[in-house]
């Protein structure tokens, strides 16, 4: 088969596509011919030679799919070949053929592309998990969203208005009537300065609930500002820096929970359970186009360097998509 390789660490220019050897179904397997995959920060990282994927994952990148079962192992009851399944994956996405596990795969609902199913699992699972299960969020409470219009916070704005919780965004002006339209009620400019005045004016001096934070740096200080006590803040990412100055206290004394979590190195059995909880909690919403992935632009994997340095200029606003199948 043909995949999307790393010549070596680097920019986008060492991306190329050339033979790999085409992956084997295990008895609990699928092998998937893919239509579309997207593209993940991961990715980048992993590009760069930062992001190493975990240990017995594909070499090459793509966190998620959508195509046809072309066989099954031994031991698949759930697909025949030809159905047509969608999911998350620990790496293999870019690529003709990738495996996964049965209980991985979600069937693409009637009528949708498959540029359109292969936008959803990573975001929409990393978004669910973050406020669902880590973050605990609860119909009433109110939940701050940075990065509101990258494909976590477009998916999770949607997740959240689910949970009958009241989303806030952090985003750049451009991007606010995106979030607006899909459910956040208020969006800051982060782009003005610290959001901490303009958070403490939008919920009149009481601060939110739950953050979802993939940016960390100097937003972890403004972030315990603006928790209210019992508050959570969840971090998926460092995209700003690992390194901070905070006053720590009110972590103490507001009884803050600091969580951090990631999804491609859980185990799989934890991405089983996760994407059934998905499945019990969204997919009818999904199906029904109460929520929807939100894609930015589609891509041919040809283009694939040029995908790359669109997502790196932080010129998207949802998912950007590689066609595979063309």
């Amino acid at each position: 088969m043909l995949a999307i390789q790393i010549k070596q660490p680097g920019s986008a220019d060492e991306l190329i596509l050339a033979p790999f050897p085409t992956p084997k179904p295990e008895a609990d397997e699928i092998r998937v011919r893919v239509h579309a995959t997207a593209l993940n920060r991961a990715d980048i990282m992993q590009r760069e030679g930062k992001y190493p994927p975990p240990e017995g994952a594909s070499l090459i990148m793509g966190l998620e799919i959508a195509g046809e079962v072309e066989s099954v192992g031994d031991n698949v009851t759930r697909w025949e070949i030809g159905d047509k399944v969608f999911g998350l994956l620990p790496g293999g996405g870019y690529a003709e053929f990738a495996v996964m596990h049965q209980d991985m795969a979600m069937p693409v609902p009637n009528e949708w592309e498959f540029t359109d199913a292969a936008a959803v699992p990573e975001v929409f699972l990393t978004a669910f998990q973050a406020m669902h299960w880590v973050g605990q969020l609860k119909a009433g409470e109110t939940v701050l969203l940075h990065a509101g219009a990258s494909g976590v916070g477009t998916a999770a704005i949607q997740l959240a208005q689910l949970m009958g919780a009241e989303v806030i965004v952090t985003a750049s002006s451009g991007k606010h009537e995106l979030c607006l339209e899909l459910g956040a009620k208020h969006a800051i400019d982060y782009r003005k300065g610290p959001f901490l005045e303009e958070l403490k004016e939008l919920t009149h001096g009481k601060g939110v609930n739950l953050i979802v934070d993939p940016i960390g740096g100097d937003y972890f200080d403004q972030n315990i500002q603006a928790l209210q006590r019992d508050g959570r803040l969840v971090m998926l990412a460092v995209m700003a820096g690992g390194k901070t100055s905070a006053n720590i206290g009110p972590i103490v004394f507001k009884r803050l929970q600091i969580l951090g979590t990631t999804l491609r190195s859980r185990s799989r059995e934890y991405q089983i359970e996760l994407t059934r909880g998905f499945m019990d909690f969204a997919y009818e919403a999904l199906v029904n186009k109460t929520i929807r992935p939100i894609v930015d632009e589609v891509f041919s994997w040809h283009d694939v360097a040029k995908a790359h340095r669109y997502m790196e200029a932080n010129l998207s606003a949802g998912k950007v998509v590689l066609q595979i199948k063309e």
